[in-house]
């Protein structure tokens, strides 16, 4: 019995021995089949040195100089015979002491990592990964599957993914060289800020090639490998610089450097270039690759430059103002925000922010452009630029009372003054410098409501513009952009200025100009005598109005105040003769600002802006026209017609304070 189930268990080993030898057999046949299929599969190594899908765009500033990127930058050209020994040397350091070698895996990494990771209690492929740099260029060539793999697809470490990493990442070391396969990582790998490769990452932190760099940038770079946007410069310097410490630690720990050189490049570490630290103008820049032709600014494979009208000095002064005005003005507490928008005569925009956050990231809601809020009295001055085209004069006398508009199949409409007080008889300068509602809602349905949108639309105004009587008092949404282009055509003498950003495309390399920005003169929306009349009232509204708190002594500037209905929204929208600047304050959940009106805050920022304008940029006098040379040049007088409120519009001041104090 006993020698019997000596035998069976003789037997059944037996067939377990042969079963798993078959079995291996299989195994080995079937990996050497993968291995020799991903081989055969496997393109030349300069085919898979660029990854790029879609290109990048580089903005340069008015001056030529770069200033921002957007999308993803390749320069697949790098080779590791060439890069620089520091960082070649840093890069083996931190991810692969053993790549020269190893045959493509470390089994004994892979297992460390695994028990790293459940410790840790993380799956037991999920942290730590354990891989070699060629098992890093499988995931990066994404097992060849791009066309049926997402990025984040082959980014997932799954026990099926790794796995096949293996016999492709073998295949890889028959295929290529070690060198030719620290290329392929050289140039793919993600190195934060939409840079792809070491080529494009050096030259986006520090404008040099990646051939250059020296230890202290080496090493920096080398740790963003760890994790590219946490240790990005451009994030966070100071994280950026901690990182490339245990970089360098590393890298004398494998004897690449010695003790004094590690000390000397933590006493020095690497800063960013210019390019790179000056971090300006996030909201221009979103704007720019929002408005600039999709087919060539995003959708391109190519490396797109994009030059624009962007001044960043210009915009480091709207900034500087900015904060100022938060820090000793809008408590701390408050969720108000500041919108602002500077441009040249010819509608150039030089500065642009969309709120309190500087940076103005990809994911910002820009409220210079994207914002819609109801614009006040800084809408009048259309209401007064199609008067003044109708032969109005600044000196045409209205009054200044309760009135009634009647509306079909509602109540009449009965507007009221800000201050709740009523004047009498003023010229028409006065009511602008004033801003008084019942002249501006008599004007408009005088001279017609459609009249008035038609002016304003000819001026820029893109945003729907109602029908309505309210609309004289600026019931209708805009955005600042727009409203600020607008008054740039007012200080064009009446002819239309549209707000210009992007100036020219080109591909990088390439000398010839792909596509440029039409530049061609505007539309002649008003006389250009009238639209020197409007000058000049505009100009009032700042020497005695109620824009007087933008007043700079010494200086020429005209402009208006803004305060939507409930003080949601308060604007001062003025210019020099060099620059237009519009100013927005308000909450973005439409509630009532604090004791801001467009007189207050917006007035005092535009000030602080124009005072560091001018220093740089003289502003020469502005060519208005005065009332009295403006009704020599009028086409004809208004006739003697009635206004809502029965009174006749063109009338002596004398006169109309004869018919106030003894009737008509």
């Amino acid at each position: 019995m006993l020698t019997l189930f000596k035998n069976l268990l003789l037997f059944v080993r037996m067939i377990v021995f042969w079963l798993t030898l078959r079995l291996c057999f299989l195994v080995i046949i079937l990996f050497g089949t993968l291995v020799s299929y991903f081989y055969f599969l496997m393109p030349s190594m300069v085919d898979l040195l660029d990854a790029r899908d879609r290109g990048s765009v580089t903005l340069v500033d008015k001056n030529g100089d770069v200033f921002a990127w957007r999308g993803k930058t390749f320069e697949g050209s790098l080779r590791s015979e060439t890069v620089s020994p520091f960082l070649r040397n840093a890069i083996i350091a931190v991810e692969d002491k053993g790549f020269f070698n190893h045959f493509g895996i470390s089994p004994r990494g892979i297992l460390g990592a695994i028990r790293i990771n459940m410790r840790e209690g993380r799956g037991p492929f999920q942290g730590h990964g354990g891989s070699t740099i060629t098992q890093q260029v499988a995931k990066l060539l994404c097992l060849l599957q791009y066309q049926n793999k997402s990025e984040i697809e082959c980014r997932k470490a799954t026990l099926a993914r790794k796995l096949m990493e293996i016999p492709f990442s073998i295949a890889m070391e028959f295929k290529y060289s070690k060198a030719e396969i620290l290329s392929i990582y050289l140039n793919r790998v993600y190195l934060g800020a939409g840079a792809y490769g070491f080529e494009a990452a050096a030259q986006r932190y520090f404008n040099k090639s990646a051939r250059e760099v020296d230890l202290s940038e080496a090493a920096m770079l080398a740790g963003l490998l760890k994790a590219p946007s946490r240790f990005a410069p451009t994030s966070n310097l100071e994280k950026a610089k901690e990182r490339a410490s245990v970089v360098l630690k590393l890298m004398e720990k494998e004897n690449f450097i010695n003790h004094q050189e590690r000390l000397s490049a933590n006493k020095f570490p690497a800063e960013l270039s210019n390019e790179a630290s000056k971090q300006v103008g996030g909201y221009f820049v979103n704007w720019i690759m929002g408005s600039a032709p999709k087919e060539l600014a995003s959708a391109t494979s190519e490396d797109v430059i994009i030059r624009t009208s962007f001044d960043p000095e210009i915009q480091q002064l709207v900034e500087k103002s900015t904060q100022k005005i938060f820090q000793d003005f809008i408590k701390e507490d408050s969720k108000a925000e500041i919108a602002v928008v500077v441009m040249s005569k010819d509608g150039l925009v030089r500065a642009m922010l969309g709120g309190r956050d500087l940076s103005g990231g990809a994911d910002k809601f820009n409220r210079a452009v994207q914002a819609l809020r109801q614009p006040g009295s800084a809408f009048k001055p259309f209401i007064y630029a199609a008067a003044l085209d109708q032969g109005y004069s600044p000196n045409a006398i209205f009054f200044d009372e309760p009135i009634e508009i009647p509306i079909d199949g509602t109540q009449p409409y009965r507007p009221k003054n800000y201050n709740g007080e009523f004047l009498g008889p003023v010229t028409l300068n006065e009511a602008l410098g004033k801003s008084i509602n019942t002249i501006a809602v008599q004007l408009a349905t005088e001279i017609g409501i459609e009249r008035v949108r038609a002016i304003a639309k000819d001026f820029g105004i893109r945003s729907l513009i109602g029908t309505g009587p309210a609309v004289a008092l600026g019931a209708s949404e805009v955005n600042l952009l727009e409203l600020t282009a607008a008054y740039a055509g007012f200080l064009s003498s009446g002819r239309s200025v549209s707000p210009i950003g992007w100036l020219d495309l080109k591909v990088r390399g390439d000398e010839e100009v792909l596509m440029s920005v039409d530049r061609s003169d505007g539309l002649q929306v008003i006389d250009s005598h009238a639209g020197g009349a409007l000058l000049y009232m505009l100009r009032s509204v700042v020497e005695s109005g109620t824009g007087i708190r933008a007043r700079i002594p010494g200086l020429d500037l005209a402009g208006k105040t803004g305060t939507s209905q409930s003080a949601k929204d308060a604007w001062f929208i003025g210019f020099s003769s060099n620059f237009v600047c519009g100013v927005w304050i308000g909450n973005d959940d439409n509630t009532s600002l604090e004791g801001v009106t467009g007189g207050g805050l917006p007035a005092q920022l535009w000030s602080d802006i124009m005072v560091k304008l001018t220093k740089t940029h003289a502003p020469k006098a502005l060519p208005f026209m005065t009332p009295e040379e403006f009704e020599v040049y009028a086409s004809y007088s208004v006739p003697e017609e009635t206004s809502p409120t029965g009174k006749s519009t063109n009338r002596s001041i004398l006169k109309a304070l004869l018919e106030t104090l003894f009737g008509e």
